[in-house]
């Protein structure tokens, strides 16, 4: 007689509030940590912790599974490109390899829905900033102690400690690239929790000036580009959410061919872009990289070369290009080129429409709601989709653990499987007649 009992309370556990909101922080904490885990506890560590989670968040969906549809568990782009990653295995060079690495991306991407399902806007915003205030002080107690107490870099975690050179620093992510990424999106993080009012005025501006000085700090070249976009987002989206709603649409279109023409004058204008911004050599290794990326997607232009995210030094073609460059590169710095080359059009097509359709039900959702919280998800979005311009952090780790939950958050707003479900469950019950 108490099996049941147990197993029930178990159950109500597992779906309660405390308990989703505690694994949430767990998984932010984890994944945005990964770096920091894998170089000290080593990556037998971090696997096993990505593992539980995995296999805690499906008991959690399970125990959760009355206020679950199936219809909106994940969006169907986010299917079909995990699908043909999988299916690249048939081709891949290395068939093990890729199907390894397809499951560490499909267990980030199940983390993401199950936090998407078990928490709403407002909580995802709050679990993302208390992860980020601790992740990013400890970033900064990092360099101070080694650029300044010490100054002796801490060679384990890639800690150079140039603070008190004013940088580049790196914090606890490896690359200062990769910091300055997360306190991009930190700052988002910490304007809306000021906005909604969710923290005290006193943590909200000790978390903006910690995110922005350590953006300052790193560094990154692609900082300055993805604080010019983010900027604009924030500026276009200010201008829709103000604006009536009969004269939306217009806006709308009008802001859509604004950020066609930007796209165009700026390809045009990439060289005096490049000569402002003191990216000349950087962005040159970079222009090389994707040429001849480009070059071997020529001979699998349809399917690519098989998903390996991460770069597999040894195998072909990735060992090729860094003979040729004489570089070292993990990955092509560049999300949408590391997908064709990986995937193949296919891939690029089935990634462009996850990303796009993800941003366009969430800006759609931001300009219609009244809560600055709305906003959240699509200035997100735009962050990840200008920082893939510029690296690959979009599809493995943090960055891939963000866009999907993004979309995921996304599709459950605007969706057809919401209008379907509307219409299944407004239909009548049948006639004994008609049976």
């Amino acid at each position: 007689m108490s099996a049941k009992p147990r197993a029930a309370s178990i159950g109500d556990f597992l779906a309660s509030p405390g308990f989703a909101r505690a694994y949430s922080l767990t998984v932010l904490g984890s994944v945005f940590a990964s770096y920091l885990i894998e170089h000290t506890a080593g990556r037998v560590t971090y696997v096993t912790i990505i593992v539980g989670l995995c296999a805690i968040g499906i008991a959690v969906m399970v125990a959760r599974r009355r206020e679950v549809s199936i219809l909106r568990l994940m969006p169907t782009t986010l299917l079909l490109f995990l699908g043909w990653a999988l299916a690249s295995t048939y081709w891949s060079t290395d068939g093990t390899q890729t199907f390894v690495n397809w499951v560490s991306l499909a267990a980030i991407a199940l983390l993401a829905v199950v936090i998407g399902h078990i928490r709403d806007t407002l909580q995802t915003v709050r679990a993302l900033g208390d992860v980020l205030r601790v992740l990013l002080s400890l970033s900064l107690a990092t360099e101070v102690l080694s650029g300044v107490l010490l100054d002796t870099p801490f060679s384990f975690i890639g800690v150079q400690g140039n603070l008190a050179q004013l940088g580049p620093i790196q914090g606890i992510f490896g690359t200062r690239n990769m910091l300055g990424f997360v306190a991009v999106l930190a700052v988002i993080t910490f304007l809306i929790e000021y906005r909604t009012q969710s923290v005290r005025v006193g943590l909200s501006l000790y978390s903006v000036i910690l995110a922005g000085t350590l953006a300052a700090f790193s560094d990154s070249p692609t900082v300055f580009a993805i604080a010019i976009g983010t900027g604009a987002a924030v500026g276009a989206l200010a201008l829709v959410r103000h604006t009536r709603p009969e004269h939306r649409t217009a806006v709308q279109l009008s802001l859509g061919a604004a950020v066609v023409l930007a796209l165009l004058i700026g390809y045009f204008a990439r060289h005096p872009i490049i000569r402002f911004l003191g990216a000349g050599t950087d962005f040159s290794l970079r222009v090389d990289l994707w040429n001849l990326m480009v070059d071997l997607v020529r001979f699998h232009p349809v399917e690519g070369w098989g998903w390996f995210g991460p770069w597999a030094k040894t195998e072909f073609p990735f060992n090729a290009i860094n003979v040729q460059l004489d570089e070292t590169h993990a990955t092509g710095l560049n999300a949408y080129f590391d997908v064709l080359l990986q995937l193949g059009w296919v891939g690029v097509i089935l990634f462009a429409a996850f990303a796009g359709i993800a941003l366009v039900r969430a800006w759609m959702v931001a300009s219609e709601r009244r809560s600055v919280v709305y906003a959240w998800t699509p200035l997100i979005l735009v962050t990840l989709l200008i920082d893939s311009i510029f690296e690959s952090f979009t599809l493995t780790g943090l960055g891939w653990l963000m866009l999907v939950l993004c979309a995921v958050r996304a599709g459950q707003s605007r969706s057809w499987r919401e209008n379907l479900e509307t219409e299944t469950i407004s239909l009548p019950p049948a006639s004994s007649a008609s049976l």
